[in-house]
């Protein structure tokens, strides 16, 4: 078959995907495989190697990430039953105090709260974002709105144990502990330049208070409590009709039946005294504490990938540097904190939410690895890989575009860097280009548009108060500006890398 008749097969297999998903409403999962079984077909593989290919590209992929995913939605799932991130937000404003509280909630969200399945921890951060707006000043609401939305999108791509970093990092067969360090060098800057430039913007009227705000949302918010809110937060939250955000609304509640000092603001309604009773068992652990696993476990990644770098042997040290043993003990800590906080009852709820969650993140990752390893076997690396010059700019830019382009249609930030990822994956040795900077590049590009295909763009503007128009500055602005950032961070890192 000819290397034209290959490219314009490997077009049609994507396009199809991307017009069965937006005007078909098919799902993801299904979209893909059936773009991978079209290329394989077309791409004269037949029919005992294109399903050879699928089923090999899904186990793959899952034997590089799997237990990561799992390992660290579960961990997020727990942390999140215990308050964590509440309590870390209210750290935050005591000790940089409200001016600096945009970027001080953004790196923590971004970098140290990755664990968390992204609807989940929207949906705890966003209550919580609402609330200190006021305080910041002037503009509070659009500087909080667009630091989140930043923070969220950038470590889900950018961040492991970010689930899209995950499955960048093991479809382009990237050490985990390389990729948590290029991308903690790449996010940090980003965020802070992002929300830097977002400011200014919104500090030369780009932001209208009265048509971007939605004044009676925020009304009927100002005199509730905290529990309140978080009431508030998760109804919003089902009625965004996503499935992962609505098996996190249980355990949202379970976080705010407090003020925040431990009082009881209200008289307990009936039928509530088992709630109650749960509550009273809880103990309340330091936050460096709660925390504390986790961070071990992202330390020794870390430690490994340096022992990797330095080529030093220390054979118990790698063992512990493993990810999926670094990510276990993680895991198996932030349990024990669980079960001496809140107790072991809400710790297997958290569990089981959190086997909910990392379902569907699983099978979405796997595919995306069929795809990849179709494009592959369909020999689109080698036509491709003839197209680029020795420069390593070019290739980040394409693939840049290409999930640029995906998100657009598609909506998913997930999906698209998978899928352009998997389009550069078999050619990323032959370019010369380390593979890692290919997964950020991905990564970068699916951040541009965040749009109305987006159930974070929904979540966003009703939970924490804005108008549509309001939502598409704060959220599809903002982080398309943290789209080019990056990518223009990360050319020149394909210079010294």
């Amino acid at each position: 078959m000819s290397d034209m008749a290959i490219l314009i097969n490997t077009a049609v297999a994507v396009l199809a995907t991307v017009v069965l998903i937006v005007r078909f409403k098919v799902n993801p999962v299904i979209s893909l495989i059936i773009g991978s079984v079209y290329l394989g077909l077309s791409a004269g593989l037949g029919v005992t190697k294109t399903v050879e290919t699928i089923t090999g590209g899904f186990g793959e992929i899952m034997v590089e990430v799997g237990l990561l995913i799992a390992f660290g939605v579960l961990m997020g799932s727990i942390l999140n039953e215990t308050g964590a991130i509440r309590r870390l937000v209210e750290h935050l404003l005591h000790v940089f105090g409200p001016k600096r509280l945009p970027y001080t909630m953004g790196l923590a969200i971004g970098t140290a709260l990755q664990s968390i399945f992204l609807d989940v921890l929207l949906v705890i951060s966003a209550p919580l974002a609402r609330k200190l707006a006021p305080r910041i000043g002037k503009l509070g609401t659009a500087r909080m709105a667009t630091a989140m939305a930043i923070a969220l999108e950038c470590g889900i791509v950018f961040m492991v144990p970010g689930v899209a970093a995950l499955a960048l990092a093991g479809l382009l067969s990237v050490p985990l502990g390389k990729m948590m360090i290029f991308g903690l060098i790449l996010i940090v800057p980003t965020i802070i330049i992002s929300i830097a430039i977002m400011t200014f913007l919104f500090r030369r009227g780009f932001w209208n208070e009265e048509k971007d705000e939605d004044h009676i949302y925020l009304e009927e918010d100002d005199d509730t409590s905290a529990p309140g809110t978080e009431t508030i937060a998760a109804g919003t939250e089902t009625g965004a009709g996503s499935g992962s955000t609505g098996s996190g609304t249980g355990t949202t509640g379970t976080t705010g039946r407090s003020n925040g000092d431990g009082a009881t603001a209200e008289p307990v309604p009936a039928g509530a005294s088992v709630a109650v009773a749960e509550a009273d068992k809880e103990r309340e652990a330091p936050l460096l504490v709660l925390f504390a696993p986790l961070l071990v476990s992202l330390l020794l990644i870390g430690a490994g990938a340096i022992l990797e770098i330095l080529k030093i042997e220390m054979a118990w040290l790698q063992l512990l540097g493993e990810p999926v043993i670094a990510l276990l003990i993680g895991l198996i800590g932030t349990g024990i904190m669980g079960r001496y906080t809140v107790g072991q009852k809400r710790v297997e709820t958290a569990i089981a939410t959190g086997f909910k969650e990392s379902g569907q993140i699983l099978i979405l990752t796997g595919v995306g690895g069929s795809l990849a390893a179709t494009v592959g076997a369909a020999g689109l690396g080698d036509i491709l890989g003839g197209f680029f010059s020795a420069s390593t700019v070019a290739p980040l830019l394409v693939v840049w575009g290409i999930a640029a382009l995906l998100h657009i249609a598609v909506g998913s930030v997930t999906l698209s860097a998978i899928t352009a990822a998997g389009l550069l994956a078999p050619i990323a040795p032959a370019l010369g280009i380390d593979p890692v900077l290919i997964a950020l590049a991905a990564g970068a590009g699916s951040l541009f548009m965040v749009h109305v295909t987006s159930n974070t763009f929904w979540l966003l503007q009703s939970l924490l108060g804005q108008s549509v128009r309001g939502a598409l500055k704060s959220v599809t602005v903002g982080v398309s500006v943290a789209s080019v950032v990056a990518i223009l961070l990360i050319m020149p890192m394909s210079l010294l890398f």
